[in-house]
């Protein structure tokens, strides 16, 4: 028992020892790695504001414009070592411009005189700020989830490097992208399920549950749409691509339901295996009224869920909306339609993926009492 309980120590301490190397790792390398990057760039080491102005915005709202002079070092490249003067005009509204400050880090063009080197801002180097926050993500899966939070952290950055390369793939050739996607959504899944709760009944039922459920969604969004003709759907968002944009939309949708389908299935999956391994007796009657009761107070929650995340994102369009007097209406069928519509067909992916969910996983546990 003591040799045991030993090893177990030893593993933690082997494992934490391993990820705090990993974090050290990355955060040197971020705040170091200049070098790798092709584009110059610049490390702000004075700023000062020059100029000050008011000015009226495009709708008549006052509005001051900043002239910043900044001194800043260059940290790669040919001139690396060498100081740069950048002029920075921002507004206090900051909508498309930026303020910034001594130690920010900028991508930088650089124009070359005989006296002094001046250049214009490209970009904001944000590398390392966005490592730190996914320390962050990763230390909070370790603490909560432990063994469980780690494969979550693994399955996240396999679906990552899954979707870019799958819409990487239909950049590139002449692919359907719904077909990329559907082939992308059930990869998805099943890695997620399978790392994180490992190869059991449980994780196929939720996997069986999470692909039907997602593609009987899409299926019925697309017989609506087919139905309607369209009407209602404003496509104006994707107006600068030059794909068709149904194709693009219903390809959205696949990507969009299927997290919160697959909550919903591994919920409702979990929670009828948990009732089973109390008591093994349990009638299918008794698990099915269970799996109905868990999936309403799933349903409600996880469609809101899908409905404000998809919302979220079009606030600041609508304050513009708002602010010029454009009726409600209006403001909300222009910008709101593909959001409420993939948040509609997220939801009927919830919907469905109960029943199916639990009538899923009460034959996987039947057929688990048939081998015993």
């Amino acid at each position: 028992m003591i040799n045991k309980l030993e090893v177990i120590i030893n593993k933690h301490i082997i494992f934490y020892t391993i990820v705090a190397i990993c974090f050290i790792f990355s955060i040197v390398f971020v705040y170091n790695n200049h070098r790798f990057y092709e584009r110059p760039i610049a490390k702000v080491i004075q700023t000062t504001v020059t100029e000050t102005t008011e000015t009226m915005d495009l709708y008549e709202n006052e509005d001051m414009l900043f002239t910043q002079q900044m001194t800043a070092e260059i940290k790669n490249g040919e001139q690396k070592g060498q100081h740069i003067h950048i002029v920075n005009e921002h507004s206090s509204s900051g909508a498309y411009d930026f303020s910034y400050n001594t130690g920010d880090e900028l991508f930088v063009s650089i124009d070359q005189d005989s006296t002094s080197l001046t250049g214009s801002i490209t970009d904001v180097k944000r590398d390392k700020y966005v490592v730190v926050v996914m320390w962050i993500f990763i230390f909070t899966l370790l603490l909560v989830g432990r063994r469980q939070g780690l494969f979550a952290t693994i399955s996240l950055a396999i679906n990552m490097i899954l979707l870019s390369y799958a819409l990487d793939i239909y950049v590139n050739t002449q692919l359907n992208l719904l077909w990329i996607c559907g082939i992308t959504a059930i990869l998805f899944t099943v890695t997620s399920l399978l790392l994180v709760n490992g190869r059991n009944e449980k994780t196929y039922a939720a996997i069986i549950a999470t692909i039907l459920g997602t593609f009987i969604s899409l299926f019925i969004a697309y017989l609506a749409i087919w139905f309607t003709s369209e009407k209602g759907l404003y496509y104006e968002e994707m107006s600068f691509l030059t794909r068709p944009y149904q194709l693009v939309f219903l390809a959205g949708l696949f990507i969009g339901a299927i997290g919160a389908v697959m909550d919903v299935a591994i919920s409702i999956s979990s929670a009828l295996y948990e009732l089973y391994q109390k008591d093994h007796h349990i009638s299918n009657n008794s698990l099915k009224k269970s799996g109905f009761n868990i999936g309403k107070d799933i349903m409600g929650t996880m469609t809101n869920i899908l409905f404000f995340a998809y919302i979220s994102g079009s606030i600041p369009i609508l304050i513009v909306y708002f602010k010029n007097s454009s009726p409600l209406g209006f403001a909300l069928s222009l910008n709101l339609s593909l959001e409420i519509a993939r948040a509609l067909a997220g939801g009927i992916g919830i919907v469905i993926t109960i029943p199916i969910g639990i009538y899923t996983s009460i034959f996987f546990i039947n057929r688990k009492r048939a081998k015993s």
